[in-house]
């Protein structure tokens, strides 16, 4: 593709004025009703019955739009988020295809307290989270360092805080579920063309609906596929997708749902690492730079299959099992800035030493979850167990510095022609790694009156890890066991404010290898965390203002660090204390202008440890993201706008992250069976960067301006 960024740019400029100055006013409201609320009225007839009837309780454009009332995520029922004690965020379809985002990070504006880390990991309420789930499951496809890609998905649930009392062992700062697409009742295709500058092309088809008269069968095909090129030197990148889906009512209690997806990824210049900055983030090389040769690549390749099946077995209890087995292969063959110089002694590094590396993870992970919901009265009790199994076998070789034929490499003026099959390899590691964990949980949620709602919950985890060593041929096994509880209540003040208060834990045993890494061959505890959370949901101003206050303090205790006395080992640190706020808003600012704002507090602070102790990087105290969309019904059209601002930061050797602050505008029409939309990211072109690594590998450079024009046909 030859698509010239002028000729675009021009395009969704044009289209922007357009649509913003046209003059569209209708007096149609565009409301939808929520049945909630009971009114008692007296019939005129002659028996005088007493008959009930609902009221209408107006939803705004907003919450009608962008905002979901139910979540399985927080409870495994489909529990009301009012009535869910913690902090529920829950993007849908709508919100992702505004902002067309096309993987996760497109949307961390929108999601309170979570920022960029590393690569595909992000910081949540000040702690690293690298795992995910898939309908509530382990067993992520970009297991490495790929970022989720958003075609296969529905919405995207966020859970804050830990979530050991339902999920096990996981990350202390919150939970990211992938809600995915499933087969429908109703036929739906859709057809799309996405086309942007550095050379982006995309395209994709869908087609769901039922595969027989009754539609008790029903079927899913969705086939995506991108390329682009990238304002950092030696980078393209390809994406295919091939979802499947099958769904079958074997009986009107019983249905059993099947799913395959293919996932291909190829990224030339990757894994990119970041640009050195200065000791207050000032970059060091211009913006496009990257310490990568042509021939450096990543690539992932992964398939997975799912089976779910829902069974209603009398009017009070029924059950739910999945299985989800997965297998990836994620290959980088990449350059690792080493160390900086100075070689014209002018007080600033102008020169990067580099090492080769050539890694290959292979993945085999299966996860079997059952359990069982049972409607006792008052009570909603849940319980059940799963398994979750997962293979790892990881080599590695490297090439390190000019003695082993790695160039240097100028940060002003970058030649690359290095010939990497030219280089010195040596084997570095060749491992392996099996764990098994098994836990079995249960769960009561008590209306104990029309107002109050309590939850309790509890669970028991058994894990063991074997890991070996294949270059020093050696074995090691461990086990642990971890216990999760989660306390809450929710309490419908009126329907104006809804409190919640709950106290949850959870833990992360230490992994096989890091064990390892022992200077007294003593075990290390595995991590624990617990979050004390006070919030409110409230609506405000006739429904026109939905907005979530969450304050929260998480301790987290037993992380490892390096050990400052010899990096060769790691030891055990105190605690890290996470405290904040957080509000989550979606107004209808009039009948056709709503907004979508998100801001986040945090604060984190190293305890019982020793004061030199490095903390973990990339923990702003202030976020701010904001997504606003303005209709104009009279054309079937609307324009978008959005910010995302993000305070200092710090690296992993303390050196400054600059603040930030991107705009993107969007644009969108629907004309009979037809969307158009335009999109610009990074409004006005700035360069920043969006967290940070270390002083050598520097920080990580947020995209230029990208805009894209799309043309979806529904048939």
């Amino acid at each position: 593709m030859n698509l010239k960024t002028t000729l675009t740019m021009m395009q969704a400029y044009g289209a922007l004025a357009f649509s913003a100055g046209v003059i569209a006013d209708s007096n149609v409201e565009d409301h939808t009703t929520d049945r909630s609320e009971q009114v008692e009225v007296t019939s005129t007839t002659n028996d005088s019955a007493k008959i009930e009837l609902d009221a209408l309780a107006v939803k705004g454009r907003a919450l009608s739009l962008y905002k979901e009332d139910e979540s399985t995520l927080g409870t495994r029922t489909s529990t009301p988020i009012d009535e869910t004690p913690q902090s529920i965020q829950v993007l849908p379809k709508e919100l992702i295809e505004d902002q067309a985002a096309n993987q996760i990070s497109d949307l961390y504006r929108s999601i309170s307290g979570v920022s960029y880390n590393n690569f595909s990991t992000v910081t949540m309420r000040g702690f690293a989270q690298d795992e995910v789930l898939y309908d509530g499951m382990k067993g992520d496809p970009y297991k490495g360092f790929s970022i989720p890609q958003l075609f296969t998905i529905q919405e995207v649930q966020v859970l804050k805080g830990p979530s050991g009392a339902l999920y096990g062992a996981g990350d202390s700062g919150g939970t990211i579920n992938y809600v995915t697409k499933k087969p429908t009742y109703e036929q739906k295709n859709t057809l799309e063309v996405t086309a942007g500058n550095k050379d982006f092309l995309s395209g994709s088809i869908e087609s769901s609906g039922p595969a027989n008269e009754s539609g008790s069968q029903r079927y899913r095909v969705g086939i995506y596929s991108s390329g682009e090129n990238s304002y950092r030197n030696n980078v393209e990148e390809e994406n295919e997708n091939i979802d499947l889906g099958y769904a079958w009512d074997l009986d009107e209690d019983s249905t059993l749902t099947l799913q395959y997806t293919h996932i291909y990824q190829h990224i030339d210049g990757a894994r990119l690492r970041g640009i050195p900055t200065d000791d207050d983030g000032n970059f060091l090389a211009d913006t496009s730079w990257n310490n990568n040769e042509p021939s450096d690549y990543q690539e992932l390749k992964a398939d997975v299959f799912q089976a779910t099946l829902d069974h209603e077995i009398n009017s009070w209890l029924s059950s739910h099992t999945s299985v989800r087995y997965f297998e990836n292969t994620e290959t980088q063959n990449y350059h690792e800035l080493k160390s900086l110089s100075d070689t014209d002694s002018d007080g600033v590094a102008d020169t990067a030493t580099r090492e080769y590396r050539d890694q290959v993870w292979n993945n085999k992970g299966l996860n079997v979850s059952s359990y069982f919901v049972s409607e006792l009265g008052k009570h909603t009790l849940v319980t059940g167990a799963d398994y979750y199994y997962n293979k790892e076998d990881y080599a590695y070789y490297k090439a390190t510095g000019e003695s082993a034929g790695v160039s240097n490499l100028s940060l002003t003026n970058p030649v690359y022609d290095d010939d990497v099959s030219d280089y010195i390899m040596s084997l570095s590691k060749d491992e392996t790694t099996e764990l098994n964990q098994v836990g079995a949980f249960i769960q009561d949620q008590w209306k104990v009156t029309d107002k109050l709602s309590l939850l309790g919950s509890g669970r028991l985890d058994y894990m063991q890890e074997d890991y070996t060593d294949h270059k020093s041929d050696t074995d090691a096994s461990y086990n642990d066991v971890g216990y999760s509880t989660r306390f809450g209540a929710t309490y419908d003040l009126n329907r104006y404010l809804k409190p919640y208060v709950s106290y949850s834990t959870g833990f992360s045993p230490q992994s096989a290898s890091d064990q390892q890494t022992s200077e007294d061959g003593s075990l290390f505890d595995p991590e624990e965390s617990q979050q004390y959370e006070l919030g409110v949901r409230t609506y405000l101003f006739n429904n026109r203002l939905n907005l979530n206050l969450a304050v929260y303090h998480i301790e987290r205790k037993n992380m490892l660090a390096e050990d400052p006395d010899d990096d060769d080992y790691n030891i055990a640190i105190g605690k890290i204390r996470s405290q904040g706020f957080e509000a989550d808003a979606l107004i209808d600012i009039t009948k056709r202008w709503l907004a979508n704002i998100s801001y986040a507090y945090n604060d984190v602070k190293v305890t019982d440890t020793d004061d030199a102790y490095r903390s973990e990087a990339n923990m702003p105290h202030h976020q701010l993201g904001v997504w606003t969309r303005y209709d104009f019904p009279s054309i079937t059209s609307s324009i978008g706008f959005g910010a995302d601002y993000v305070s200092t930061q710090k690296n992993r050797d303390n050196q400054t992250v600059k603040s930030y602050t991107v705009y993107d505008a969007s644009w969108q029409t629907i004309w009979q069976d037809w969307k158009f939309q335009a999109n610009i990211k990074n409004l006005f072109d700035k360069k920043y960067a969006i967290s940070g690594f270390t002083e050598t590998i520097g920080s990580y450079v947020g995209e230029r301006r990208r805009v894209y024009l799309s043309a979806s046909y529904d048939f």
